[in-house]
């Protein structure tokens, strides 16, 4: 198994500070998420050839790997101009990740939910482009539903994953979102039984807490104006929202678990390196119990 950081609250740290403190965390794995420099947010990759150099050159001095590299693109977006463009964000990304001789990368369906249908359809198409990219440079993928995606349920994301048929395109379960994943109809979350459900696609798990935004009637939030689509969520410390963490791990446990799980607090950039080594503590001590 690997336990990594996603170093998101260390975004402002240069490359190799930020590998460094990693590695002084005690992470021996980073999960590469985006940063202006390196891989925007829905924006081409700005990583040239001496970034990669020095990103990769940072890992070997650090005693750092990468365990995974997120990107996040609008490839199932229903407008074809942006579709495309993500695309070809994508191929670069890729070619990034194979340079930087990365396993694995993971990430969001992402898409509209109101125009669900429209956006699933933009998402094969995007698929059928670059499943052969991923295949040709030996690299896995694994995919999670978020909020406001056009898959945004634990159910139907595993489903859509099996749909794609390729034994190293596989399921990511993040925690934060679990209330998100159970549905609306539920006001809880069962989350052993979504975990149970994943069963041998689970392969990347994303730790953190959050809210019940569903509890106490729907008014753990209140939202205006009324009926707004807005979504909400957190990524907070374990313990300090209502992820029922005894069930997470016991059935990861429960499951032979061996993927990459990744602590993912956005929270508290203000502590976060304490943010960060609390979790590593926790996440350790529940996984070899």
């Amino acid at each position: 198994m690997k336990i990594a950081l996603d170093p998101y609250m260390f975004r402002s740290l240069p490359i190799d500070e930020m590998v460094r403190t990693v590695a002084e965390l005690g992470y021996e794995y980073i999960e590469l998420s985006p940063r202006a420099d390196f891989m925007p947010f829905f924006l081409h990759p700005r990583a040239d050839d001496a970034r990669v150099r020095e990103l990769k050159q940072s890992l070997r001095t650090h005693g750092v790997r990468l365990s995974s590299v997120l990107p996040l693109y609008k490839w199932s977006s229903p407008d074809e101009t942006e579709r495309q463009a993500a695309v070809r964000y994508w191929k670069r990304m890729i070619e990034i990740t194979a340079d930087l001789e990365c396993p694995l990368m993971n990430s969001e369906f992402n898409g509209r939910p109101e125009r669900a249908a429209e956006s699933e359809a933009a998402f094969w198409r995007s698929l059928e482009e670059l499943l052969p990219l991923f295949e040709r440079e030996g690299i896995a993928l694994n995919l999670e539903a978020h909020p406001d995606d056009f898959c945004e349920e634990n159910t139907p994301a595993v489903d859509l994953v099996r749909a794609i048929d390729k034994p190293w395109v596989n399921y990511l379960y993040c925690a934060p979102h679990t209330f998100h994943l159970s549905g609306a109809s539920e006001t809880g979350a069962d989350i052993a039984r979504m975990m149970r459900y994943a069963g041998d696609k689970l392969r990347h798990v994303h730790i953190a807490d959050s809210f019940n935004h569903k509890g106490s009637s729907g008014l753990r939030y209140i939202l205006n104006p009324p009926g707004t689509p807005a979504r909400i969520h957190q990524h907070l410390d374990i313990g300090q929202g209502e992820v029922d963490w005894d069930v997470f791990f016991a059935t990861l446990r429960e499951l032979g678990f061996d993927g990459v799980a990744t602590a993912c607090v956005f929270a508290w950039e203000e502590r976060a390196r304490e943010s960060s080594a609390f979790m590593l503590d926790r996440i350790r001590k529940e996984l070899a119990a």
